[in-house]
């Protein structure tokens, strides 16, 4: 923007000056390009192929499986590799020594593609006699074929992964697809090799440590048998010793014995019960198993039976009866002595188990004292036991080590960790130079290049720089809005009448040449940058048409204008926004919206506008102290906050202007000079000093000269 009336000029870029410089020099710049691109091409057909092929190898471990009592099985799975073994095998497969075995292998030395310093060009020898650079010959051929050959090769791991992928680029494609493989095979007998030394370096390891194991495991089983020895601790099972047992053995008898005794004693005094009851003996099962009662039992019975078959025919005083009646009381007595013969046997019985009773507990009691001396004893022989098993096992598994490293080391059963899963195919295309890709980002890079070069120097020579325009804006004529007959203009703050000062109004002292039109005021706030303004419109809505149109005008300015709607007739609402329902300044003093949610776009221009609003009035004065705090946030987004109060008095625009930095616009279309001197008059008095008069007539008016004046 220029200064109005200023002695400078503000220049811009003419972008449309920049392109057509360019379109201007289209021949040449397209020449250029064409130029540029075909010896892009020609050079990238010069350019020796060079072909890359690739081996992948898959790292994970091939130990063979062994199964037995005494060897441990390790399977694949048990075998971790994570992602610093991956990365050490990438360095192994990188080393110099895996390098130099490949280079014999191949013969790589007898390539002048791996050793090009042997012969040497004129320019080398040149920069080596001055000494700028090192004769490469100084160098070992190997260490020169190992320095072409690194350069040469890529070795990385595939992405989360156990994947190495060996990619080797060579002019020959048949070398390229050959080396790869090579370099398997001799990283597969490196890792075979390596894993041989070490089961060869534990077999002699492990001999010395096998002969010391069985020495120290003969000796512990040797104390553990003379300590069993001297302490009688004799084993007879896997759990008990002889003492043991035999407390084991006494306890058991001491039961039987016990249970023989108190079981002769009870048929002993059944017996002895029955006799004194008189009851008889042949009752008891101890009596009737006697053979002696039961032949008694048979005579006693036959004499009975004779008895009662002589009762019949004979009485009871004859001779041969009481014959058998004797006869009968003398088998009678007889059972009677077999029953206490039977009876003394059981009590002797009895006695005898008791003194075998008294027998095993006096032994039993020597035992429990043997016994304890023994589990004391026992506490040493089982740690000279644990002593033995320890060296034992760990004898049993030297051995077994020593087996498996054994086997391994004599049927080279080494296989490395490692599986080739893709070999090295002979490419068929070039991997360097791509002819077509060259090609084109030659020809892209040129075309860019030029345009930058050409518009550079259009800026530099100022042809592209314009002058920004200082004359007036384009008169926009009368506004004429289509709206319906506006609401009598009555402000939307209700404030107190302000007490009269004995001010006198300072007389405007705007230039000659101003005449008070809408253009005139847009320019005087572009030239003074003015951020905030207040619009009082004394003629109602036509005043706050002639506000929108200053609005309007400062948008197509490039100006960031915002038009806060504070009128009672909601005018600029009208004009400007979708719709008159919108939520607006009231709804925002209300604190019923966000703040971004009151600001809309204009329907004709690229000004904002901030509505009337939906929200009461009344509501809405209960947070006028924020219109303030509104005003200023606004002017961190626009250029110009420009609010509109309609027919407002000095004391309604106190409430939303500051005295010292707000400019006052008088919007008086349509309104007569006394009225305007008594706005100019108040407004003075309230403080305003920034006051500019807005008209819609030009100097054609009749009436301007009077209105200047005023």
């Amino acid at each position: 923007m220029s200064g109005i009336g200023g002695g400078q000029q503000d220049v811009d870029i003419d972008l449309g000056g920049l392109f057509r410089a360019v379109w201007e020099r289209r021949t040449r710049l397209l020449l250029a390009t064409v130029c540029v691109a075909a010896a892009a091409f020609v050079t990238a057909k010069m350019i020796a192929p060079q072909y890359q092929s690739e081996t992948r190898l898959l790292i994970e471990s091939r130990e063979p499986e062994f199964s037995g009592s005494n060897q441990l099985a390790q399977t694949g799975s048990d075998r971790v590799f994570d992602e610093s073994g991956i990365s050490s095998q990438v360095q192994v497969l990188r080393s110099a020594d895996l390098i130099k075995q490949v280079a014999r292998n191949m013969k790589l030395h007898e390539r002048r593609e791996f050793d090009p310093s042997a012969e040497p060009s004129a320019l080398s020898d040149l920069l080596v006699m001055l000494g700028v650079r090192k004769n490469p010959l100084d160098l070992p051929p190997e260490e020169r074929v190992l320095k072409e050959f690194d350069s040469k090769l890529q070795v990385y791991q595939v992405e989360k992964s156990r994947v190495i992928a060996i990619a080797f680029t060579s002019e020959d494609p048949k070398l390229a697809a050959a080396i790869p493989d090579e370099m398997a095979k001799v990283y597969f007998s490196l890792q075979s090799g390596a894993k041989l030394d070490s089961n060869s370096e534990a077999s002699r390891w492990l001999e010395p440590e096998i002969a010391n194991l069985r020495e120290k495991v003969r000796e512990a089983e040797a104390k553990v048998a003379a300590y069993r020895s001297s302490s009688g601790l004799l084993p007879t099972g896997q759990t008990e010793n002889f003492a043991t047992r035999e407390l084991t053995d006494i306890s058991s008898e001491l039961a039987r014995v016990r249970g023989e005794r108190a079981n002769a004693e009870a048929r002993a005094k059944g017996v002895r019960t029955a006799l004194a009851d008189g009851r008889a003996p042949d009752t008891l099962t101890e009596v009737a198993g006697s053979q002696m009662i039961q032949r008694l039992k048979e005579s006693e019975a036959a004499v009975r039976a004779q008895i009662a078959d002589l009762s019949t025919t004979l009485l009871d005083g004859h001779p041969r009866l009481k014959g058998l009646k004797s006869q009968l009381e003398g088998i009678n007595q007889q059972i009677r002595a077999e029953t206490r013969k039977v009876l003394v046997s059981l009590e002797n019985e009895a006695r005898v188990g008791q003194l075998r009773e008294e027998q095993l507990l006096q032994r039993l009691n020597t035992l429990k004292a043997q016994s304890a001396q023994a589990g004391e004893e026992e506490v040493g022989l089982r740690a000279l036991e644990r002593e033995a098993t320890a060296q034992r096992q760990l004898l049993e598994t030297y051995l077994a080590r020593y087996r498996e490293a054994t086997s391994r080391t004599v049927a080279n059963a080494t296989p490395a960790d490692a599986r080739v899963i893709s070999n090295a195919v002979v490419p068929s295309n070039p991997d360097f130079p791509k002819a077509v890709p060259i090609t084109v980002v030659a020809a892209l890079a040129t075309f860019l290049v030029g345009c930058v070069v050409i518009m550079l120097g259009e800026l530099f020579s100022g042809r592209a720089l314009k002058p920004v325009s200082s004359a007036e804006p384009e008169d926009f004529g009368q506004l004429t809005p289509v709206l319906a007959e506006p609401e009598p203009a009555e402000p939307m703050l209700v404030l107190a009448d302000a007490a009269e000062q004995d001010l006198e109004p300072e007389k405007d002292t705007q230039p000659a040449e101003s005449d008070f039109t809408i253009e005139f005021v847009a320019a005087h706030l572009l030239d003074r940058n003015v951020r905030i303004a207040v619009s009082v419109s004394p003629g109602g809505d036509e005043g706050s048409t002639a506000t929108v149109m200053l609005a309007r005008l400062l948008a197509e300015e490039g100006q960031k204008v915002v038009l806060v709607d504070l009128t009672g007739s909601a005018c600029p609402t009208r004009l400007m926004a979708q719709s008159s329902s919108l939520p607006g300044i009231t709804n925002l003093l209300a604190g019923e919206v966000a703040f971004t949610e009151s600001i809309h776009a204009d329907r004709f221009s690229e000004a904002h506008i901030i509505p009337h609003g939906s929200a009461d009035a009344r509501t809405a004065m209960r947070g006028i102290e924020r219109l303030q705090m509104i005003v200023d946030a606004l002017t961190n987004a626009y250029d110009l906050v420009l609010v509109e109060c309609g027919p407002a008095d000095a004391t309604a625009v106190s409430r939303v202007a500051r005295r010292e930095v707000t400019e006052i616009i008088l919007s008086a279309s349509s309104v007569s000079d006394e009225r305007i001197v008594e706005l100019l008059t108040d407004l003075g008095e309230a403080g305003f000093r920034n006051i500019v008069l807005m008209t819609r007539q030009r100097e054609s008016d009749p009436d301007f000269p009077n209105r200047r004046a005023a």
